[in-house]
């Protein structure tokens, strides 16, 4: 079979115990269970300028996250949804990306909000996706009312979205490992 698929998780927060965090780290489990290699990226201890502000291009955090992302076969994107679109911690992410570090990759896309489900998120990271040359799964989860889905212990109370986590994770390797060969 080769090298392991690397998967790497960006996560539409500056801190990786939100919620939020929390589904990117379930899904990049699962994706592990399935025998890929997992990475995310911490955008608190390793944030990302504003790209253009002064100094951005030659920033060390956006080379070490361009290389991570150089070195991955598929990405999850993993972001609140703010006033009916990703969170600008997932824009400022996905500015940074250009379809020489994306090209021909798989993107598996969750959003998560407080509130009653909406596709606007996901849709909006679907297009930068293609924009940079991503393959993005046609598997897709929005998870509402977050502070109720997810259970005192960090798991997922809902069957029905913890079943469409698991078809997006195995989506991701899967469809991996097909563009790899």
């Amino acid at each position: 079979m080769g090298q392991p698929i690397r998967v790497m998780g960006i996560c539409g927060t500056y801190d990786l115990e939100s919620a939020n965090g929390r589904i990117l780290e379930i899904i990049l489990e699962q994706c592990r269970d399935l025998g890929a290699d997992v990475s995310i990226w911490d955008n608190g201890a390793y944030p990302l300028p504003l790209v253009g502000a002064p100094g951005s291009w030659d920033d060390e955090n956006v080379k070490k996250f361009q290389a991570m992302a150089t070195e991955s076969d598929a990405f999850i994107l993993s972001s609140p949804e703010y006033h009916g679109t990703m969170s600008g911690v997932m824009k400022n992410n996905l500015d940074w990306l250009y379809s020489k570090h994306t090209s021909g990759k798989i993107f598996g896309l969750i959003s998560t909000l407080g509130g009653q489900s909406s596709n606007n998120t996901l849709n909006h990271m679907r297009i930068a996706a293609r924009w940079i040359h991503g393959w993005v799964a046609p598997e897709q989860v929005a998870v509402p009312h977050i502070k109720e889905a997810l259970g005192e212990e960090g798991g997922i109370n809902d069957e029905s979205i913890r079943d469409r986590i698991s078809a997006l994770s195995s989506s991701v390797v899967e469809n991996s490992r097909k563009l790899r060969r």
